[in-house]
């Protein structure tokens, strides 16, 4: 039977990403990657393959289509929009083929002519250039998988082997975080993370932490209030719907090492508190992944790295641990 593809959008053409996944591909015999299409632009991929140094049989095709073995060439859906190999060079055309890329990847695997999609970086600053409204990939991805006008609870949850955090606001002024903090909210979040985590991880009780908000989880009051008033009720109704969350957890002891492993995941209140950690133990092998989606959604930690794009020496360790795990999840789905 053929095997269905990872689908992967080649990300900013000015960066690191078609870097990383040329770079991946000529490694797949030795690291056994599995299957995958990239969606982009075929004689952009060739010509930085060519500046790599790197001999790859780049073709034109779709996921229907692609070719039974993956080894031999490497297959890439062609969207069209003529852009130039200039590394460190961003520009409108090829913020635009981002967008058109990623939007043809999801709605391939939501037809299920792939498993899973795998996100290379973008820019967000080029992006916003041409119009685009979402603060990052996360919120993007929320609103191609709407259905019937219903955008599905998009959750970021970093992930390296054992270690897994979850920011519960994501991309906004630290100033807002404690008015988002919210009971609901919590409650809706960690039952989505407890889900993904039993459908995606085969983690049959996932062991939840949350921090708190305040330095010392409050400390009783003495430093603010939404600890007590929010954290603690939403972690109640948490266990009383079967869900394994404790906490708070004050942040500072909560990431030590041996806390962290008594957990499966440890949901943080904002972006710092969880991505600090987390990058500080595995910054590069750390593995961004979209819970709450109806489709398998992974991506490399980290940005375009304009400095190291086209010169072939970029690490591809998060990418190829992003690829394999986006496999993972889909085969145990």
């Amino acid at each position: 039977m053929r095997t269905v593809p990872l689908a992967i959008s080649m990300g900013e053409p000015a960066g690191i990403g078609p870097d990383l996944i040329l770079q991946i591909y000529a490694q797949r015999q030795a690291r056994d990657i599995p299957a995958f299409i990239v969606y982009g632009n075929v004689e952009f991929l060739r010509a930085r393959a060519e500046r790599l140094g790197l001999m790859i049989n780049i073709i034109a095709s779709s996921p229907e289509n692609a070719p039974r073995d993956f080894k031999t060439s490497l297959p890439v859906f062609d969207m069209g929009t003529g852009i130039i190999d200039s590394p460190a060079q961003p520009d409108a055309k090829g913020a635009q083929l981002v967008i058109d890329s990623i939007a043809k990847a999801v709605g391939d695997c939501q037809a299920g002519l792939c498993r899973a999609v795998v996100t290379a970086p973008l820019n967000k600053a080029e992006l916003k250039k041409i119009g685009f409204k979402h603060p990052g990939h996360t919120e993007y991805l929320a609103d191609l998988c709407a259905e019937n006008g219903n955008v599905p609870t998009p959750i970021m949850m970093l992930a390296a082997e054992s270690l897994r955090v979850v920011p519960l606001t994501i991309h906004v002024p630290l100033a807002k975080v404690p008015s988002m903090i919210k009971h609901d909210m919590i409650v809706e979040n960690v039952t989505i993370i407890d889900r993904d985590l039993r459908t995606h991880f085969g983690i049959a009780s996932p062991r939840i932490a949350l921090t708190g908000l305040n330095p010392h989880a409050g400390e009783e009051g003495a430093f603010g209030l939404e600890d007590i008033e929010e954290i603690i009720p939403a972690i109640a109704e948490l266990k009383s719907a079967g869900v394994d969350a404790s906490g708070p957890y004050p942040a500072d002891t909560a990431f030590h090492l041996p806390n962290w492993n008594r957990f499966d995941v440890v949901v943080a209140m904002y972006h710092d508190q969880a991505l600090i950690p987390i990058k500080t133990v595995a910054f590069d092998h750390a593995v961004n992944v979209t819970l709450g989606l109806p489709i398998v959604r992974t991506s490399p930690d980290h940005g375009t790295a304009f400095d190291l794009a086209g010169k072939g020496n970029a690490n591809a360790t998060s990418m190829r641990a992003a690829i394999n795990l986006a496999q993972k999840m889909s085969v145990s789905q």
